[in-house]
């Protein structure tokens, strides 16, 4: 399991509570404990790493009031919801709001353990897809605005020499800039630039 993401724990009952501390416990996880969620949010790190095991029926707010406050803060947290036999509807709304999964009561441990391992490896991927996001989109802003034109014709499949003629400029002076932008994206080859700039753009109209 994630040595360094923490499963946070969010249910009322102190028994459920205590049983699932001692299964990570054994099994060598992080953890953290809440009873509401209201002390859940009152501790919520959005940089923190891990997944969220969440009842769905708790007093004041429910586990669903919960998911929708963090689907507000678009927190990338997977959440298994634990539901009792009359939960089932909820459960579905709960997944069709982008949960990860939901179990029943009671549930088998192992069950539960090969979830949460599911959910921390869907949070450990989604959190390295924003890095590398968060990377190429400062490496695109790093380049000048000519070096920015260049990449979009290029990357677009523009030839140098019709790139040259357009901007009235030279071919080598295309081919300068175009080596320029291949060293500030850390690429090597015409597919590596075309690629990021479909990506680039899959995020813009995301």
């Amino acid at each position: 399991m994630g040595s360094h993401q923490t499963v946070f724990i969010v249910d009322d009952d102190e028994g459920v509570r205590n049983g699932l501390a001692l299964l990570l416990d054994a099994v060598e996880q992080n953890y953290e404990l809440y009873s509401s969620a209201f002390d859940f949010l009152k501790h919520y790190d959005p940089n923190k790493e891990g997944c969220l095991v969440l009842d769905i029926r708790m007093p004041r707010m429910s586990g669903l009031d919960l998911q929708d406050q963090l689907n507000q803060q678009q927190s990338s947290l997977p959440i298994i919801f634990i539901t009792g036999h009359g939960d089932i509807p909820m459960a579905v709304e709960a997944m069709r709001k982008g949960a990860l999964d939901f179990i029943r009561k009671p549930f088998r441990e192992q069950e539960l353990l090969d979830r949460i391992n599911e959910a921390l490896l869907l949070n450990q991927s989604q959190n390295k897809s924003r890095c590398y996001q968060r990377e190429q989109s400062g490496r695109i802003s790093s380049l000048s605005d000519r070096e920015s034109e260049i990449f979009n014709r290029v990357a677009n499949g523009d030839m140098n020499k019709v790139i040259a003629s357009d901007l009235n400029i030279s071919e080598r002076t295309v081919e300068v800039h175009r080596s320029h932008v291949m060293q500030k994206l850390e690429v090597r080859t015409l597919a590596q630039l075309v690629r990021i700039k479909i990506e680039a753009e899959s995020l813009t109209q995301a």
